[in-house]
This record gives C-alpha cells, structure tokens and sequence, in this order.
C-alpha cells in the first residue's frame, strides 16, 4: 500500500492511506491474543517477554492525525514537521515507556528494531513456507494473479469504449517509467522495514526497568537549593524588567537600551526562547536529583521549582509579545509563526510542571508534554499557517501600503485565497509559482484540500498570464 499510494516529492492523501494500512497491520498482530507467546517462528534471536506488547490507540491516533495533514495542507514545510513528529509517535505506540530517559530511547526504538528483527523474520518466514508449501499460500498467489488479469483485460476494454473511463483510469493508474519503479522499491523497503521494527517491538517489548526507575543518588539539600536560589533571583530581576514593559513602561526601557522597539523585540525573543527551554532542562533535573525524603525538602522542592516555573511563565509571556510586536512591525513569516507556537507549547509544559509540584507525582508529565507537543503541531496545521501568513501580510498592505511579495510568492497553494486578494499586479507576482505546480499534472496520490481549493480559485486562468513586474521588487530567494 505505502509503495502504491506514496507521493515523496510533496504532501497527499496517500500519505493517510499508507498510514492507516500501518496501522491496521499492526492493530491486528497487537490483537491476535498470543496464544502461542509470539508470533511462529520466534527464533533465539527474540528475548522473550512476559508480556508481548500491545499498540497504543492515543499515539496511533495520533500518528494518523499527523500523516493526515498532508490530506488537508498544502503547505511542504509543515507536512515535514508532522512527518518527522509521526515517526517518533509512532514509535511510542508500540511502545510502553513512562519516564524521560525511556521516551527519549523508545522514540527512537522503530529503526534499531528493523535491524535486529532481520534473523526473526528469516527464520519465521522459512517455518512459515515449510508449513504452508504447496498449501493455502499457492491458492493465493493464484488468486491475485486471477485478479490482476481480469483487472487488465477489462479495464483495457472499458478504457478503449469511453473516454471518461480512460481519463479516470489513466489519473489512477501510475505512469511505468524508471523513476516510478525506483521510488516503488524504495518506499516498498522503508515501509517493510518500519512494518518490521514495529512488528519485533510488539513481539518482544523491549526491558525499559533501568531507565524507568528513580535516581538513586540524591543531591544533598545545599547542593541544589543554593544554585536555584540564585538562578530564582535573577529571574525575579528580569521578570520586574519585563513588567514595566508589558504593563506600559516601554519608553523608559527603550530609551535606556538606545533601540527601537521592533529592535528590542527581535533582539530579546530568541534569548527568551532559549531561556525557557533551558530552564525546563533545570527543573527536569532538579525533580529527578532533589531529595524529598522529609517535609522540609519537599517543601523546597515546590517552592523553588515552582517558583522558577512561574517566573519562567513571565519570560513566555514577554517573548510571545516581543515577537507580536516585531510582527506587527515587520510582518509575519512561517518562522515567526512556528517559533511563537513552539513557545506557547513550552508555556503549556511550565503549567504542566506546576500542576505535577502539587503533589510531586510527575509520572504522567513526559507523555503529557510530548502529547501536548503533538497537539500544538495539529493545532498549527488546523491554523492554516500559510493562508494565516498571507491573510495577516495582505492586510497589513491594505492599511499600510507595505508588502513583501517576493516572500508571499514563495507560500504554498494553501495561500492562495488570501493572494487572490491583492490588486492586479501584486496577485501576478505573487501567484506565478503556485499556479505554475497546479498546473503540473499529479496523480491521485498527491491530492489534498488546499491544492483542489487554490485550483478552485485560480480557475482557468493561464499560467502565462502570470508575469514579474517591476512594480513587485527584486525577485529573492528565501532559505
């Protein structure tokens, strides 16, 4: 299904279809009931488990929603960002890790699985073919043949007697060429691969016991609280900074630092952004390492660490209005936009921190942080964040005259109903490239909403009507 339905050059629906024939193979090796203890042919090579795995339903939901997007965007850079964050749900979905360091190895588990999984599967398959020759697997190779051959002379004969059935049949059927049967054996053995490693994890669950057990050496109590109640302090600063700027003293800060205010705001965003990062490292180690064997320390541990959390929460909040400011100013970009959501993502987990202080029971925080990373990247692609972009920089033209066209003619086809509403020259410039990939032929595999929309709205329009003017600037390229 994956090497059949697979567009690799861009997003599609047959992303979802090969996803969804993933799943459905996996579900049903996890629900087989392992009445045998594993699947036939379990070799040496497999440690056996007391417990074969089962699939999780949340992240395999998950991984759907995340090749889905390609169903509904357009957008190549966001499709990559969800690609890469389904190959690591995936992996938690066959899977059971709870703590930090195990998430962190089974996210990674699938590839290493694939490998170690190659002398199981060979010696399986040959108990397999010893017990089944000249059985049930022939009747069945006989069938598909049957099948294809029926599906060919007929299918020929319907082509041949009504032209809207070849053109159906010509936009379902793949052109044979080189590349095609390349990009079939590629994918075809990536996907088998990743079939497999999924498969091996089910069969023998890998012993996370180590990486899911406390820390057994404890820090003693000055040797944690002084570096934090320094580090508390110095946020207390800089949050009384930050203050007078979110509260209407932003001409006494400026004036003192000698910069514009979209200056300040671009200066100052990525140090917060990285600060707030880093303090979530801190505080993870600070949680594993702190003793909380009596009161005392356990009262420090939630008045320092959650002190540090809500301080942080400010330093969000600034840099979110730093960068609201500097594109208020500057307009905004695909970078702009992911940095803002991956901030507010790194607010959620703060929260989430203060919630597990309460009664120092973090057991379900790495999956919820992961899980609400998830979530803050479907959420994005629910945003539209390309058609947000053109709508946002087109009305900012339409109030200040001032645009960036060479940037907007570099958005996906999810732009395009926003583009539409420039004037004549502007929407030339800015609509060239899109509607020369529109026009492009693509089979079904590529197909998604935001294409079939922008195809919708350019109409019939031809691609040569789309000229570079002067009037749009200097043509740039954007990295």
């Amino acid at each position: 299904m994956a090497a059949a339905s697979v567009p690799l050059d861009r997003p599609g629906v047959g992303w979802a279809v090969a996803g969804m024939a993933g799943a459905a193979a996996l579900t049903t090796l996890s629900m087989r009931g392992w009445a045998d203890g594993g699947p036939v042919g379990r070799g040496p090579a497999v440690r056996p488990a007391t417990v074969p795995g089962t699939i999780r339903p949340l992240w395999t939901v998950a991984t759907l929603a995340l090749l889905s997007v390609g169903t509904v965007r357009a957008a190549g850079w966001l499709f990559v960002l969800c690609l890469l964050t389904a190959a690591v749900t995936a992996s938690l979905a066959v899977t059971a890790g709870r703590s930090l360091p195990a998430l962190v190895v089974t996210s990674v588990a699938v590839p290493v699985a694939a490998l170690r999984s190659m002398p199981w599967i060979t010696h399986g398959a040959k108990v397999v073919a010893s017990r089944h020759r000249g059985g049930p697997s022939a009747r069945t190779a006989a069938t598909i043949g049957v099948s294809l051959l029926l599906l060919l002379v007929f299918g020929g004969l319907f082509a041949s007697a009504d032209a809207a059935f070849a053109e159906l049949a010509g936009r379902v059927t793949p052109e044979l060429s080189v590349d095609t049967v390349v990009r079939w054996v590629f994918v075809f053995v990536f996907a088998t691969l990743a079939l497999l490693g999924g498969a091996y994890l089910l069969a023998a669950p890998p012993r996370l016991d180590g990486l899911e057990r406390p820390a057994k050496a404890r820090l003693r109590r000055l040797e944690w609280t002084v570096p934090l109640i320094a580090l508390n302090a110095v946020f207390i600063a800089f949050v009384a900074v930050q203050l007078t700027v979110l509260f209407g003293g932003a001409e006494h800060v400026l004036s003192t630092a000698g910069l514009t205010y979209a200056e300040y705001a671009r200066r100052g965003f990525w140090q917060l952004l990285v600060v707030t990062a880093l303090t979530l490292g801190i505080l993870a180690l600070a949680a594993r390492w702190a003793p909380r064997d009596n009161p005392r320390d356990r009262l420090m541990i939630r008045v320092l660490l959650g002190g540090l959390a809500a301080l942080c929460l400010v330093i969000v909040a600034s840099a979110l209005f730093r960068m609201h400011t500097y594109e208020e100013a500057y307009g905004f970009t695909r970078l702009r936009v992911l940095v803002s959501a991956c901030e507010l993502w790194l607010g959620s987990v703060l929260v989430m921190v203060l919630a597990a202080g309460v009664r120092l029971r973090a057991g379900w925080l790495p999956q919820a942080a992961i899980g609400s990373g998830v979530a803050a990247l479907i959420g994005l692609a629910m945003l539209n964040p390309d058609h947000f972009i053109a709508d946002r920089n087109v009305t900012r033209y339409e109030d200040t005259g001032k645009i960036d066209v060479a940037y907007l003619s570099g958005l996906s086809a999810d732009a395009v109903p926003a583009l539409d509403r420039l004037p004549a020259t502007l929407r030339s410039c800015a609509l060239g490239d899109v509607a020369r990939d529109l026009a492009a032929k693509h089979d079904w595999r590529g197909w998604n909403i935001g294409a079939d929309r922008a195809r919708h709205a350019l109409g019939d329009e031809p691609t040569t009507s789309y000229q570079w003017t002067e009037s749009c600037g200097p043509i740039r390229v954007y990295w």
